[in-house]
């Protein structure tokens, strides 16, 4: 496994971390597997979050007994003073350790936010005092919209930044890295795989690794997955040039109106799992598992044709997507 140092915190961090959303799908006994498996083949960094139901508790059934061999980052999106200093202790709990490295402020998606964070009485303060006493030792931000960064770091508060990066979602990546460096931040990259929707994880993980990045967390969820992801940590070469044309016809297949499935659409008003409905379409579409996807889509609690178009979704969604015309698409197709 190859290390990289996370900016200006000193900590060493695999070059593939793991992310901690699809934990939640497996029950403690599997978990604990999971992340033994990953520390003893050297991925030291591990990612959760307060609203990742219980990733932060099966990540801790581990982690709080080997706590030495790794870097434990969390997340609130507590953006007051005492929401963050109440999550920061629900996080120890779960976790069941001392302390946590690295705690992040999550999913800044608007400069209102961010000025909430650092105003008088704002998230800013629990972490800063966290941070003195001792139970978290470096604070973050992570966000899916770049500029954001911008106005973070120079707030001289944020040590690391966190933020979606894959080979479809590439635009603006250097100069958010060239500024991340000149403020000696580490830089966490989340979705390498595009949400799942890229299914070549080495070479997408391998085309991430080629910028300077601090470390990749993509989630895993069964020993297969630790185990390779793990060995792509140990690679040293660029992509070769018949390697970047299996990449690039991947991602032209794909293209760039797809379901992330980050799940900030969600709650709908009406009740519908629109990422389910988009990881369906996405199994007719581009697997041919038509069959498949349209029984599981009729067995839907609640269908898209329950949408009233209010577009809440659409306001929340980082992307920007046209979500209720890729869900009337996705109907006429799956029903």
């Amino acid at each position: 496994m190859r290390y990289r140092q996370l900016g200006k915190t000193g900590l060493w961090v695999s070059v593939i971390g793991f992310g901690g959303i699809p934990i939640q799908r497996v029950d403690d006994q599997t978990a604990m597997q999971l992340v033994n498996r990953a520390l003893n083949l050297g991925i030291n960094f591990f990612d959760t979050a307060r609203g990742y139901t219980d990733s932060e508790a099966k990540l801790g059934l581990v982690l709080r007994e080997r706590q030495q061999e790794a870097i434990i980052a969390t997340k609130s999106m507590a953006r007051t003073r005492e929401e963050m200093a109440r999550d920061i202790e629900k996080s120890l709990r779960a976790l069941g350790t001392e302390y946590i490295d690295l705690y992040q402020v999550h999913n800044v998606q608007h400069p209102s936010e961010l000025e909430q964070v650092l105003k008088p009485g704002g998230a800013i303060e629990a972490l800063l005092e966290a941070k003195k006493s001792g139970i978290i030792k470096h604070i973050g931000i992570t966000s899916h919209i770049k500029e954001l960064f911008k106005d973070a770091l120079k707030t001289g508060f944020f040590e690391t930044i966190q933020l979606p990066f894959n080979p479809i979602e590439s635009d603006g990546i250097p100069e958010i890295l060239d500024l991340a460096a000149a403020h000696g931040a580490g830089v966490i990259i989340m979705k390498p795989l595009a949400g799942g929707s890229i299914k070549n994880a080495a070479l997408a993980l391998k085309y991430i690794l080629e910028y300077p990045v601090s470390t990749i967390i993509p989630g895993m969820d069964s020993l297969q997955q630790v185990e390779e992801n793990a060995s792509i940590g140990s690679w040293s070469d660029n992509l070769t040039p018949a390697e970047r044309e299996m990449l690039n016809r991947e991602i032209k297949e794909i293209g760039i109106t797809f379901c992330r499935r980050c799940g900030y659409c969600r709650p709908c008003p009406q009740g519908i799992d629109i990422p389910l409905v988009f990881l369906l379409d996405g199994y007719y579409t581009r697997y041919g598992l038509t069959e498949w996807a349209k029984e599981r889509y009729r067995g839907m609690k609640v269908q898209p044709d329950a949408c009233t178009e209010c577009k809440e979704c659409e306001d929340k969604c980082p992307y920007n997507l046209p979500i209720h015309r890729m869900l009337v698409e996705a109907r006429a197709r799956l029903q």
